[in-house]
């Protein structure tokens, strides 16, 4: 099949051997007054519309090779909704049972895209104190609790992104497609820190290219507890991370260059920003992205090739205020 620009695709066998291979853009117009450029990896054009599918994809398809994952065996996990539709999307091909579990506090068109390739998604409340939209880490420790009940009620494998390697091996391609696709001329990148895979593997990935490459773990405002700071503002709106968790197993063997903090409002507007002048409609994570590394071409990194990833569709947000 021939697309646009004659670029040629292979006919895949399912969907799920359509994950990956995202194209990498010049934001030109963002940074066109600006010394340096912002390059972003379109993750939110894999099947699910998000970075996840990569994760879910690899760590399924490392635990049916172990033997760890048997057929027909029920798939739980944690998430703020991309995992889960990056686990649902796998599952349904592979025709096994998936069960989400979520915060109230996500978006509403996450839990529906799961139902809707059949996955059973379970919305866990949010505690008396929380703020709706805006997960928190007490939030999460909710959530956990629910999903190590119904893992362990169920027989299922737990796909367990904050812990498996598999996670952060999945962006160490991320890191090799990008570097190709650039011509090898990124000199830092920056990424907004959930489960810390996707820095973790990039890190990895891109340290392997060139060893002078920098990475900035980018967090919320308030709530940077990666950077050393006291949490002072937990109830952030960057839905997919920011957690406030000090203790990240996939973060352990990672050296950041740097701390980069986003506030809210910044994330938000950068993400109107990406759509409206590069036709980019992205979600929060991805505005922190962007946010966070126009602070470094004004900053440490002025003058560099900065990479960042658009984490997922900003169609994913149509319930909230992010395009209010």
């Amino acid at each position: 099949m021939i697309g646009m620009a004659g670029t040629y695709y292979a006919l895949a066998g399912s969907v799920v051997d359509a994950i990956g291979g995202t194209p990498l853009v010049d934001l030109a117009r963002i940074t066109r007054d600006l010394e340096g450029c912002v390059f972003a990896k379109l993750e939110m054009l894999n099947p699910g519309f998000s970075k996840k599918d990569r994760m879910a994809r690899h760590i399924l398809d490392d635990a049916e090779a172990s033997g760890e994952l048997q057929p027909g065996q029920p798939v739980v996990e944690l998430t703020s909704g991309n995992a889960g539709m990056g686990a649902a999307i796998v599952c349904c091909v592979q025709e096994r049972p998936f069960v989400a579990v979520m915060s109230e506090g996500n978006s509403v068109e996450r839990a529906q895209m799961m139902r809707a390739v059949g996955a059973e998604v379970i919305l866990v409340p949010q505690a008396p104190d929380s703020v709706p939209g805006q997960v928190s880490g007490v939030d999460l420790a909710l959530v956990e609790a629910e999903t190590r009940r119904i893992t362990a009620e169920r027989g299922a494998f737990r796909l367990d992104q904050f812990v498996r390697a598999g996670n952060a091996k999945a962006y160490e391609v991320v890191a090799s497609e990008i570097w190709q696709a650039s011509g090898g001329a990124i000199t830092a990148f920056c990424d907004f820190v959930g489960s810390g895979g996707t820095f973790a593997g990039l890190q990895a990935g891109f340290r392997r290219l060139s060893p002078d490459i920098r990475g900035y773990v980018v967090e919320p405002a308030g709530a940077a507890v990666l950077a050393g700071q006291p949490v002072k503002d937990p109830n952030h709106r960057i839905q997919g991370g920011g957690y406030a968790m000090a203790e990240l197993p996939l973060m352990a063997a990672a050296e950041p260059t740097g701390f980069l903090q986003v506030t809210d409002s910044e994330a938000m507007q950068a993400s109107r920003r990406l759509a409206r002048e590069e036709g980019i409609v992205a979600g929060f994570s991805s505005g922190a992205n962007l946010a966070a590394a126009l602070q470094l071409l004004n900053g440490p990194e002025r003058g560099g090739s900065i990479a960042i990833i658009v984490c997922d569709s900003g169609l994913k947000y149509l319930s909230t205020d992010l395009w209010a």
